[in-house]
């Protein structure tokens, strides 16, 4: 018996074993979520505590990416068994999550981990599904031939946990004598150390050779030990699911269904508590503002500190529900039919069916769209997924849009059956998609990548999904977000406070002493037109206010003057900004009601004399902020999951070259 105390154990599994659900009921909410050293695909480790022979024991687990062998084929695999082999992890038991439906592709793995001369444990995961389906294992014998525990385990009900456990503190080192009798000459002791030296030139032939091998070896074991039914009710049922779930026309219209729904949830849904965290954040900062002392701390803690902090909180329901609905399309199965039946359409653009959900889901937000491309194994084609996703319309862009688009169109039908301005946004939508795709068309041609490209996805049967680890996933990945992406936006929310709210020069200080005396003498907290005429003019020699002078030039070509640039800088944080901005530089109490500002805009003129808001310039900027990436929290989590300030720089530049290019090109075809 091992007197270790503190085991760190490696689980290691194919996909749809079912290795997540073990992980979660063995550590529940005592993990943390980190990164590969130099990569971005996730790492989850956590602590099994436990009294055992009365001693008080934990096990640290760390859950390596699912594989199908140790023969690395992509990203995900290549770690996990850099991680399995690496001396500096001291993994010293290796629990092996076998599905007992589906014991002969699983057993190829447990023979490669055994005969590393690991202590290794075989988790009989899912052996409730097996008995269901009346397939009949013999454990013990399974166990002798094999040399180490096997323990059948049932991880949705938490069933055999205790006795895998009490089997990791007691594993072993298989000395099967079947092995030794049964090992081919050319898979000698050296060569077992040619595997933990990493597989890096194992020849394609050695690799065939082994796994034939190994194949007659399982064959063996499967007709020995594993009774089969010769028909099988569950998959069965599958079978006849799938005849219209991956049908090859209504797999699509399913396909669409499920989309709906899942954007119904993710951008409706969400939207109340959204409003009402934004709110709770716009109470707090007017209740700290009345109660603390006037001074610089105060008015950052008011005016920067607490919208950034409500910039990343808010953004929570939508990231929850999001991963929510992930969690359920993975766990009952259908996420890897969604990604079978659109492969074949999304690759000649440089993706694959993974990409499908993130880029859908951008219509809501690319920020938890970003990192569900996390399910993308191939790197390139994350990587083209990531810098495209920005392209996508999200509902940010939602107020911007309404705000231009009521300029131009009145609210009258077009052909007596539609709304002129619902077209005009059903083409902007269009618009991002087709530009989202020609993009990653684009980038599939310039970046190289000696990673084969190819799809491999199993399609399991189907589950009721496991609701405690869909609510331990989510909770994973909200924390990651606000933990991480959260310091950068909050960083650059106090910058965009300092810019707006200081300045240099007389006119600034004379325009701030006025606001500060005429903010003393206003009753009941209401504003009136004097005080938002010299806000405006504080605001417009501020240092952004100057900066927005500064770039007048530089946007003029495309139709803009200054007050529009500021907008555009403020926006760079969200883009919805841009309306909030634009309603105060333009005397307009900003009550969340878009009438007054609407009206402001129309009645603008420019130096001409002309209207200032054309529909030339309110094309321009449709296209501008249909393109350009003004959204620090997206920058944010693109460098989070890319962990390169040079993918982030190129993907900024690229987008607002793209958009500036579509709005010099509108406001100089329309003017």
């Amino acid at each position: 018996m091992s007197s270790q105390l503190n085991t760190r154990v490696a689980l290691l599994g194919n996909p749809n074993a079912g290795k997540s659900t073990l992980f979660n009921a063995l550590t529940g909410l005592r993990q943390k979520t980190g990164n590969y050293a130099g990569v971005t695909v996730d790492r989850y480790e956590g602590n099994a505590v436990f009294n055992l022979y009365g001693k008080r024991r934990s096990l640290h687990i760390i859950d390596l990416p699912g594989l199908y062998s140790l023969y690395p084929k992509s990203q995900d695999e290549a770690i996990a068994c850099r991680t399995l082999l690496d001396e500096k992890e001291a993994i010293e038991v290796v629990v092996v999550v076998l599905d007992a439906t589906n014991l002969k592709r699983n057993l190829l793995l447990a023979t490669q981990v055994i005969d590393l001369r690991f202590k290794v444990v075989v988790a009989l995961n899912m052996i409730d599904e097996a008995q269901k389906q009346d397939i009949r294992i013999d454990v013990a014998g399974l166990e002798k031939t094999l040399g180490v525990s096997v323990i059948p385990v049932d991880s949705r009900r938490h069933q055999g946990l205790e006795e895998l456990r009490e089997a990791v503190v007691n594993a072993r080192v298989s000395s099967s004598v079947f092995y030794d009798l049964a090992n081919p000459p050319f898979l000698s002791s050296s060569y077992r150390d040619h595997i933990r030296s990493g597989l890096h030139s194992v020849t394609a032939d050695v690799e065939n050779r082994d796994k034939v091998y190994r194949f007659n070896v399982i064959n063996y074991l499967v007709v020995k030990y594993v009774q089969t039914p010769s028909r099988l009710s569950q998959k069965e049922l599958t079978s006849k699911i799938d005849s219209l779930v991956t049908h090859r026309l209504f797999g699509y219209v399913v396909l669409l269904l499920v989309v709906f729904i899942v954007f119904q949830f993710i951008f409706y849904v969400s939207e109340k508590p959204m409003l009402w965290i934004e709110g709770l954040f716009l109470q707090l900062g007017s209740w700290l503002g009345s109660v603390l002392p006037a001074g610089v701390l105060t008015d950052m803690l008011v005016d920067g500190i607490i919208p950034g902090i409500s910039g990343v909180v808010m953004f929570v329901p939508q990231i929850a529900f999001l991963f929510i609905f992930i969690g359920l399309l993975e766990d009952t199965g259908y996420m890897a039919r969604a990604g079978f039946i659109m492969d074949k359409v999304m690759r000649p653009f440089g993706l694959n069916g993974r990409s499908v959900i993130p880029l859908i889901s951008g219509t809501a937000c690319a920020v938890p769209s970003i990192m569900a491309t996390r399910s993308i194994s191939n790197a390139r084609e994350r990587l083209i997924t990531i810098f495209v996703l920005p392209l996508v319309s999200c509902s940010a862009r939602l107020p911007v849009y309404s705000l231009l688009i009521a300029i131009m169109y009145p609210a009258d039908r077009f052909l007596g059956i539609f709304n002129a301005r619902g077209l005009v946004l059903f083409l902007l939508y269009m618009l991002g998609f087709v530009a989202t795709l020609l993009t990653a068309w684009g980038a599939k041609k310039i970046i190289k990548s000696r990673e084969t490209s190819f799809f491999v996805m199993e399609l399991p049967v189907y589950r009721w999904p496991q609701l405690r680890s869909i609510a331990i996933m989510v909770y994973n990945k909200v924390k990651v977000f606000v933990k991480e992406a959260g310091v950068v936006i909050l960083a650059i929310s106090v910058i965009l406070w300092f810019l707006s709210s200081h300045g240099a020069g007389e006119k600034y200080e004379l325009y701030s002493q006025q606001e500060k005396e005429l903010s003393a003498v206003v009753p009941g907290g209401e504003i009136s037109p004097q005080l938002e005429e010299v806000r405006a003019l504080r605001f417009e020699h501020s240092y952004i206010g100057k900066l927005g002078n500064f770039i007048e030039p530089a946007i003029a070509p495309i139709g803009y003057d200054w007050k529009i640039g500021i907008a555009l800088l403020t926006s760079f944080a969200a883009r919805e900004v841009f309306v909030g901005t634009m309603a105060t530089i333009y005397q307009s109490s900003d009550t969340g009601e878009q009438e007054g500002i609407r009206e402001k805009l129309k009645a603008e003129k420019n130096g001409k004399g002309q209207p200032q808001f054309s529909p030339a310039v309110c094309w321009s900027l449709l296209l501008f902020y249909a393109f350009a990436l003004q959204c620090m929290s997206t920058v944010a989590v693109v460098h989070r999951e890319t962990k390169s300030w040079k993918v982030v720089t190129l993907q900024f530049l690229f987008l607002f070259a793209l958009a500036y290019g579509s709005a010099f090109a509108a406001y100089n075809i329309l003017a």
